[in-house]
C-alpha cells in the first residue's frame, strides 16, 4: 500500500500535462501511486497518460466511457486509490519539489492526523511566481495539531481541495465525494474541514496554481453554469443539518458563503450580463432561507456589497460598484500625472 494516491482528472490539458505529471513522478518521496483520469479529453492527453503509464509502474491511468466532469473524474480516481493518503492535483498545475516527502515527515510527526494543509503559489504565463495572499495564516502560531475551533482562520483560505493531503480512512470515514457542476470544491471542503478532530499545516507552497494567459479556467468563462454555486452551498448546509453537533459553525459559514457569492458576481466575465439581475434574486431567496439568527455582517471592506447582494438589491450594488471603479480609474490616472 502506497502512502500517497495522487489524483489527477484530465481534460484538454494536452499542453500542461507533461509538466504535471513530471512533477509528480520527479518527487524525492517515491511512495505513491498517481492516478490519471482521462475525462474523455478530445484532444492528445489520454494518449500522453498511456505513454507514461508505459514507463513508470506507478502510474494508474483511467480512461472514462464518457465526460463527466472534475468532480465525477475525482470520484473515479478515488475508487481506485490504495494509498494512506489522498492529494488531488489539476492536470495543468505542478506539485513542487520535495512536497511529498515533506508532507509525509510531517504527518508522520503528527501521528497521522485526518488532514495536511499546505500553501500554494499563482504562476504566472510571463514567469513570475506569487505566494498566495493566505500565507500569514500559515505563520501564525498555535498547536502542531488541531480541530477547526483552534484555529477557524483556515476558512479563510480559499476552499479548494488541491492544497491538502487527507487520510483515506477519513475520506471513507466522511462519505466525502464531489458531486457534479461547478464549484464542486466547496461541499467537499468544508465538510472535511468542519467535522476533522486533528489538522495540521505545512508552512510551505506546495502547489504550482498556473495562470494561463488571457484566460482558459472554466470558471472564468461566463456561463449560466456558476449559478452552481448555490446548489453546491445547499450541500454544505445540509450537511450541518445532520450535524448538530457543528451547528455553532453555521454563522460562519454563511459569512463565506456570502463572501463567495459576492465574488462569483463580481469577478469579470463570469455571470453573464442578461443573467445578473436573476442571480441577484436567486441569491436573496438562497440567503433569505439560510441566515442564521445569530449571523453578523463582518467589519471588512466587502460588507455593503455583500449585504446588499443577500437581499437581492441589483441596482444600489451596480451603482457603489460604479463609483468605486471610477474612483479607482481616477487614482490611477492621477498618480500617472504625479
Amino acid at each position: 500500500m502506497p502512502r500517497f494516491s495522487v489524483i489527477v482528472p484530465v481534460y484538454q490539458v494536452e499542453e500542461y500535462l507533461t509538466e504535471c505529471l513530471d512533477s509528480v513522478l520527479t518527487q524525492s518521496c517515491a511512495d505513491f501511486e498517481l492516478i490519471a483520469v482521462d475525462d474523455r479529453s478530445p484532444d492528445g492527453s489520454g494518449a500522453i497518460l498511456d505513454r507514461v503509464a508505459e514507463g513508470d509502474e506507478r502510474v494508474k491511468v483511467l480512461h472514462l466511457a464518457e465526460n463527466v466532469g472534475l468532480g465525477r473524474a475525482r470520484n473515479a480516481g478515488l475508487d481506485s486509490a490504495t494509498g494512506d493518503y489522498v492529494i488531488f492535483l489539476d492536470s495543468d498545475d505542478t506539485l513542487t519539489p520535495g512536497l511529498l516527502q515533506a508532507v509525509g515527515e510531517r504527518l508522520k510527526s503528527c501521528d497521522d492526523p485526518e488532514i495536511l494543509v499546505y500553501d500554494y503559489a499563482r504562476s504566472y504565463w510571463d514567469g513570475r511566481v506569487v505566494r498566495s495572499s493566505s500565507a500569514p495564516v500559515f505563520a501564525r502560531s498555535g498547536p502542531e495539531v488541531f480541530a477547526l475551533d483552534d484555529r477557524p482562520d483556515l476558512l479563510e483560505l480559499l476552499m479548494v481541495v488541491w492544497n491538502k493531503a487527507y487520510r483515506r480512512s477519513y475520506i471513507e470515514e466522511q462519505g466525502l465525494t464531489f458531486p457534479a457542476g461547478y464549484y464542486e470544491d466547496t461541499p467537499w471542503t468544508f465538510p472535511a474541514l468542519l467535522a476533522a478532530r486533528r489538522i495540521t499545516m505545512l508552512d510551505r507552497v506546495g502547489v504550482h496554481y498556473r495562470q494561463r494567459e488571457g484566460g482558459g479556467n472554466i470558471l472564468a468563462t461566463a456561463s449560466r453554469k456558476h449559478f452552481d454555486v448555490f446548489d453546491q452551498y445547499d450541500r454544505v448546509f445540509a450537511f450541518l443539518d445532520g450535524r448538530p453537533d457543528l451547528a455553532r459553525w453555521r454563522a460562519v459559514v454563511y459569512g463565506r458563503m456570502l463572501h463567495h457569492l459576492n465574488t462569483v458576481v463580481s469577478k469579470p466575465g463570469r455571470i453573464p450580463a442578461g443573467d445578473r439581475r436573476e442571480y441577484f434574486r436567486r441569491a436573496a431567496r438562497h440567503c433569505a432561507r439560510l441566515r442564521p439568527a445569530d449571523y453578523r455582517p463582518a467589519p471588512d471592506g466587502g460588507r455593503v456589497r455583500n449585504e446588499l447582494l443577500s437581499r437581492g438589491r441589483y441596482l444600489t450594488y451596480q451603482a457603489i460598484r460604479a463609483l468605486a471603479r471610477s474612483r479607482h480609474a481616477a487614482t490611477r490616472a492621477a498618480r500617472r500625472i504625479l
